[in-house]
């Protein structure tokens, strides 16, 4: 059977999913599809390459935002399902940031910054303040699966509560979103 593009990310997805980023390497995940490792670079160049397929994975699965919503609401919707995609996922916010340094065109990522122009942000503007939106999903997602790493390894931090993790997302994103409109 030939290995494929596909199957090499796929599978990639499947052990973030699992393991989260520290155990996916390419020997682990040249193994997982019974290959040499020296298979997968034939179809991807580099574990930098592959990371941003599997980001690209990620936020394919998020649905594009309603365009019956004013842009600021829609901008908060999309901003939150891209976060609540990620945080489901170990390490998802480090693999995304990668892709989004190396590559910064992920599907949601444009319509966040279209949305972010729609809200209020000038064309100068647009880029800077999309960036910080993702920025603010980013930190969030790493933010809430790195106090729930910590408290597994020390009993007496307590848990990240899920529903006030994404509160207080919620509270920074709409601080972003009022500035994008008090900008008219």
């Amino acid at each position: 059977m030939a290995l494929s593009r596909e199957q090499v990310v796929g599978t990639a997805v499947a052990l973030l999913r699992r393991y989260g980023l520290g155990d996916l390497s390419m020997r682990r995940l040249a193994r997982e599809l019974g290959v040499a490792p020296g298979a997968l670079y034939w179809h991807v160049a580099n574990k930098q390459e592959l990371l941003v397929e599997v980001a690209d994975v990620l936020l394919a699965e998020i649905a594009p935002p309603s365009t019956d919503r004013p842009a600021a609401e829609a901008l908060t919707g999309l901003a939150v399902a891209v976060r609540d995609a990620l945080v489901q996922v170990p390490d998802a916010a480090d693999v995304v940031g990668l892709a989004y340094a190396v590559e910064p065109g992920a599907r949601a990522l444009r319509d966040l910054a279209r949305l972010v122009h729609e809200a209020g942000a000038t064309a100068s503007e647009r880029d800077d303040v999309a960036a910080l939106v993702v920025h603010h999903i980013l930190g969030s997602v790493a933010a809430q699966q790195n106090r729930a790493l910590a408290s597994q390894v020390e009993p007496d931090l307590p848990a990240p509560d899920a529903t006030s993790e994404a509160k207080a997302f919620e509270v920074g994103l709409a601080v972003i979103v009022r500035g994008l409109g008090s900008a008219h």
